[in-house]
């Protein structure tokens, strides 16, 4: 799971310091413990990878990847409006606020171009992407309004 904090219209995202995707930015997050919810999870990654603690997040999507080498992974993507305290250095990561108009893209997984601008306004994505390493090979997406109402226009 992942856990993009907003606020004053920049999201605190980290450049990962180990593990899958070392070096790419991203949002905190990571694994769910055992009796744990995704929630729960996404309140405690955030709190241990940056320090911060976020408030009342809320589901923005829902993806799914399959790696060419037979490793596959579910993501729930969350997003909080609001936290307590100020990011700090971890062994996991190194995070920054930034302006969500300057979101860095080029340094994130490839998949993030295509859900991330959509949950930014306002969507509930469920995606679908292959990878082989770092290389995106396929990318479904279904999405809805947060609110429910459905904006894609048929045919």
């Amino acid at each position: 799971m992942l856990c993009f904090v907003r606020a004053r219209g920049s999201l605190l995202l980290i450049r990962k310091r180990r593990g899958l995707g070392k070096g790419k930015i991203n949002a905190p997050g990571g694994r769910i413990e055992p009796d744990e919810t995704a929630v729960e999870a996404a309140v405690r990654e955030t709190r241990e990878e940056v320090g911060v603690l976020p408030l009342g997040p809320y589901p923005v999507a829902d993806l799914s990847f399959q790696f060419a080498d037979g490793y596959a992974l579910h993501c729930t993507v969350f997003f909080a409006d609001s936290h307590r305290g100020e990011p700090r250095d971890t062994e996991e990561a190194f995070p920054f606020w930034c302006a969500q108009e300057e979101i860095p893209f080029s340094e994130m997984w490839q998949d993030d171009r295509h859900w991330l601008p959509r949950v930014l306004d306002g969507d509930y994505v469920s995606g679908r992407f292959a990878f082989d390493g770092d290389t995106m090979l396929t990318c479904e997406m279904d999405y809805r309004r947060r609110d429910g109402v459905d904006r894609r226009v048929p045919g």
